[in-house]
C-alpha cells in the first residue's frame, strides 16, 4: 500500500528512524536504466517487492519505485533547468508488513552536458542519517568542514535550505553561505552539481570494492 508521505506522521518516522540501518540509494538514467544500486537499496527493494506480490517493473525495479520515477521523468520534460531542481522532489511511503519505507526521489542534471540522472534515496520508517561511504569520502575528497558535511548529508535526503536551517537550528542564509563554500570546493555552482560530484565520487570509490548487489557504471 503506498501513501503520500504528507498523509504520514513525519517526525513520528523521524524519531523512529534510529532504530533502523541507514537510507540506501539507487542512481538510474532519465530513461529508467539503472546505473548504481547499493546493497540497503536492494534490500528495501525486495522488501517491497515482497509485499507487492513479487511484480517489478523492467526487472528490477519495484513498483512503487518505478512510479516514483515515473512521476520524475514526466515533469523532467517540462522542467529541464538545473535549478529548478534545486527545490523539486518527490516522496512516498510504501506500507510493508514489517515497517514503512520512505522514498525520494530528484533529478540531477549536469550543467555542463545536460546529462540527466534520477537520484532515488530509500529509507525505513523515516529518511534519517546518511552515513555511508559517499559521505566520508566526500569529505575526504573535498575537505569538508564537519557542518558542511552535515549540509551535504541533508542535501543527499533531498531536503531543502529551509529544511536544512531548521534541522541545524541556522539561519536559511547560513545554510546559503555553506553552499557557496561547498560548491567552490567541489567545483560546481547550483545544488545538483554538488550532489554529481558527490554521487560519482562515492561510485568511483565503489569501484574499488563492489558489493555483490551493486551495479556500479563505467
Amino acid at each position: 500500500m503506498e501513501e503520500d508521505v504528507d498523509s504520514v506522521s513525519f517526525h513520528h518516522k523521524e524519531n523512529m528512524a534510529v532504530t533502523h540501518a541507514g537510507p540506501g540509494v539507487m542512481l538510474l538514467t532519465a530513461s529508467m536504466r539503472l546505473l548504481y544500486k547499493d546493497r540497503r537499496a536492494w534490500e528495501l527493494c525486495q522488501q517491497i517487492i515482497r509485499c507487492q506480490d513479487g511484480i517489478t517493473a523492467n526487472g528490477v525495479l519495484p513498483r512503487a519505485v518505478a512510479s516514483l520515477v515515473d512521476q520524475i521523468q514526466k515533469t523532467l520534460k517540462v522542467r529541464t533547468d538545473p535549478k529548478d531542481w534545486e527545490q523539486i522532489q518527490f516522496r512516498r511511503v510504501v506500507n510493508t508488513p514489517q515497517s514503512s519505507i520512505l522514498l525520494c526521489g530528484t533529478a540531477l542534471i549536469d550543467q555542463t552536458n545536460r546529462e540527466k540522472r534520477i537520484l532515488i534515496v530509500i529509507s525505513e520508517v523515516g529518511i534519517g542519517a546518511w552515513q555511508d561511504k559517499v559521505i566520508v569520502q566526500a569529505k575526504e575528497k573535498f575537505h569538508l568542514t564537519a557542518r558542511e558535511t552535515t549540509v551535504v548529508q541533508h542535501l543527499l535526503k533531498g531536503w531543502t535550505n529551509k529544511e536544512i536551517a531548521n534541522e541545524m537550528r541556522l539561519a536559511e542564509q547560513t545554510i546559503k553561505e555553506y553552499f557557496k563554500h561547498i560548491s567552490e570546493k567541489t567545483s560546481t555552482t547550483t545544488r545538483t552539481g554538488i550532489v554529481m560530484k558527490i554521487i560519482h565520487s562515492g561510485l568511483r570509490h565503489a569501484l574499488a570494492t563492489p558489493s555483490p548487489h551493486a551495479s556500479v557504471p563505467p
